[in-house]
């Protein structure tokens, strides 16, 4: 290992301790396990609720038979009907349940997008754990492959003075073998 790879080495350990350091004053991370489930209020538990019964295919199916009931029977009564043709109080009343529930499943989105925001913050930050783990894990590898190399690089250099020792004792024994 030439003295390059040694500095660049320090480089990326000293890049990789600086990250590490950054990332954990800046705060710690979250513990997924030992995450406590927020109480609702009455108004989130209504909201909740309202947002679950008018989401369904149920609430609509059922909504929809009543309304073609409604318009049925008011045009099978024709002028003697309770709410005649234009349905002008079939209107007031899907106005007033419009008026009613939008808010209701605003409030619920609202406070399932910040649930899924704080979800986010604690995926990215075990996310950033996770990888300051596998860089640990890359150093120590890096490591172990150092001294690796270090223990080949010594073991080549024994082998290679045993070879010149072997040659040289090969050359000063062929004059004398020559000579008898």
């Amino acid at each position: 290992m030439n003295i390059n790879d040694n500095s660049l080495l320090q480089k990326l350990r000293e890049s990789r301790r600086l990250r590490r350091e950054k990332f954990l004053n800046q705060k710690k991370v979250a513990n997924v396990a030992g995450a406590s489930v927020p109480t609702l209020t009455l108004g989130q538990r209504m909201a909740d609720g309202v947002t679950s019964v008018i989401g369904s295919w149920r609430f609509i199916i059922i909504q929809s038979i009543l309304l073609a009931c409604w318009m049925v029977g008011n045009a099978w009564f024709g002028h003697n009907a309770w709410d005649p043709y234009p349905f002008i109080l079939l209107n007031l009343l899907l106005s007033f349940q419009a008026a009613y529930t939008a808010p209701a499943i605003m409030m619920s989105q609202t406070r399932q997008s910040d649930m899924d925001r704080k979800r986010a913050e604690n995926d990215f930050e075990i996310n950033v754990k996770a990888e300051l783990e596998i860089e640990l894990l890359h150093e120590k590898i890096d490591l172990l492959k150092e001294k690796e190399i270090q223990a080949l690089t010594e073991a080549i250099r024994r082998l290679t003075e045993r070879l010149d020792a072997a040659a040289q004792q090969t050359k000063n024994v062929a004059p004398t073998d020559d000579v008898q």
